[in-house]
C-alpha cells in the first residue's frame, strides 16, 4: 500500500511492472494494470551509437496510421531511421519497444521507451513543452501519459514507487527530454516541397497515411520535413512510395496535413477514444473543427467556425471532439482496395 486515492480508499502499486495494482473499493488487485504486457524481447530493443551513422539517425514516436488498407501488423513504439552516409539508403527503418542511444562515445546510454516516444509525439503536436522530471522519493524518471501529457501540472504520480510527489513548477514530464541535453537540436522543420496525387486502385497492396511530427532525436545534417507521410504498396507487397509530402490527394480527395497530424495525436489519448468525429453544420454546410484545448477536451456544445450555429455530435457520447478528417477518411474508404483497418492503440487511460 503506497497511499490513498481521492475517494479515501487505499492505493496499491506493483513495483515489478511500475503500475497501479488497486482493485475496486480500494482493495489489492490480483494483477496490476500492466501485468498483461509481455516483457521486451531482445528483438524488440535496439542499442544505437549515432557516431556509427554518418548520414544521421532520427527517432520518432510511432502510432498506427490514421488510414491503413494494407493488412500489415500494428506498428507502435519508437521508430528509428539510420543512414551510414547522407545519400545512402536507410539501413534501419523499424519500430522498437525500447531504444538505447549511446551518448558521445562515453559508453553511457539514454533509454527511450515506447510510451516515452508516443507521448513525446502527442505533447509536441498539441504544442506543449516537456521537461525531465524525477520522483523526489525514488528518483525514477517520470512520464506523463494520456490526460497528463496535455495538461501542465505540479503533482505527479510516480510509476517507480507509486507515491505522489510535487515538482518545483507546473509542467509535463517525459524521460526522453534527457536526450536533448546530449544532442541539442539545431536544425529546422520545413514544409515538404513535394505533393502527391494517386488512386488507390493503382496500389493493390494498400496505402498507409500518417501526419508528420517533430523528431525526438535528429542528427542528420539537413532539415526535417513536415506534411503527410505516405506508404503505398503494389500487389506483391513491395513498397512503391515511402515519402513525406506537403499535400496528398487520393482519388481526387485532398487531405489537410494539419487535420491528419491532429488525428494522429488524438489517437494517442485513450481518454478521448471514440469521441473524435466529424460534426457537420446543417445551417451553413461546413465541417466543424475543434482547435486548441477543444481538440483534446470532449464537450457537448460546439460552435460552428463559419456561421456560429450551435452544434452537437451524434453517437453514444454526449461530449465529443470534431475533426473533419474523419469524414474525409470515410470518403476514401469508398474507393479502397480493401476495408481500412480499425487498429487499436492499446494505450491505457491514466488517472490519479
Amino acid at each position: 500500500m503506497v497511499g490513498t486515492r481521492r475517494d479515501g480508499g487505499k492505493r496499491y502499486w506493483c513495483l515489478q511492472h511500475k503500475a497501479d495494482a488497486t482493485a475496486k473499493y480500494g482493495k489489492r488487485a490480483v494483477r496490476c494494470r500492466y501485468a498483461f504486457i509481455p516483457p521486451i524481447s531482445s528483438a524488440e530493443k535496439l542499442t544505437i551509437d549515432p557516431t556509427s551513422y554518418g548520414g544521421g539517425i532520427a527517432i520518432w514516436g510511432a502510432v498506427p496510421p490514421i488510414y491503413d488498407t494494407t493488412g500489415h501488423p500494428l506498428e507502435r513504439g519508437v521508430h528509428v531511421h539510420a543512414r551510414t552516409h547522407p545519400e545512402a539508403d536507410k539501413v534501419i527503418d523499424q519500430s522498437y519497444r525500447s531504444v538505447e542511444v549511446v551518448i558521445n562515445n562515453t559508453g553511457q546510454t539514454v533509454e527511450i521507451s515506447e510510451l516515452d516516444a508516443i507521448y513525446f509525439m502527442v505533447s509536441s503536436v498539441f504544442g506543449y513543452e516537456m521537461k525531465f522530471v524525477e520522483c523526489t522519493f525514488c528518483h525514477f524518471p517520470h512520464l506523463d501519459k494520456d490526460w497528463f501529457s496535455v495538461h501542465n501540472h505540479r503533482r505527479h504520480l510516480c510509476a517507480g514507487c507509486g507515491h505522489l510527489f510535487r515538482d518545483d513548477v507546473r509542467g509535463i514530464g517525459n524521460p526522453a527530454m534527457k536526450i536533448r541535453e546530449s544532442f541539442p537540436h539545431h536544425h529546422e522543420i520545413n514544409k515538404a516541397r513535394k505533393s502527391k496525387r494517386l488512386r488507390q486502385t493503382d496500389y493493390l497492396g494498400g496505402i498507409q497515411i500518417w501526419g508528420s511530427n517533430s523528431a525526438l532525436l535528429w542528427t542528420a545534417n539537413r532539415n526535417e520535413e513536415s506534411g503527410i507521410h505516405l506508404h503505398a504498396f503494389d500487389q506483391d507487397g513491395k513498397i512503391k512510395i515511402d515519402d513525406t509530402f506537403s499535400t496528398v490527394t487520393v482519388d481526387n480527395i485532398t487531405l489537410d496535413p494539419k487535420l491528419v497530424r491532429l488525428l494522429m495525436a488524438q489517437s494517442g489519448l485513450p481518454h478521448i477514444a471514440g469521441r473524435v468525429m466529424s460534426i457537420h453544420c446543417e445551417q451553413c454546410g461546413k465541417e466543424h473543427f475543434d482547435e486548441g484545448e477543444y481538440a483534446f477536451t470532449p464537450h457537448d456544445n460546439h460552435c460552428c467556425n463559419s456561421c456560429g450555429s450551435k452544434l452537437r455530435g451524434k453517437g453514444k457520447f454526449r461530449k465529443t471532439i470534431s475533426n473533419p478528417i474523419c469524414a474525409t477518411l470515410a470518403q476514401l474508404a469508398k474507393f479502397a482496395v480493401r476495408e481500412p483497418l480499425q487498429q487499436e492503440s492499446h494505450l491505457l487511460t491514466e488517472t490519479l
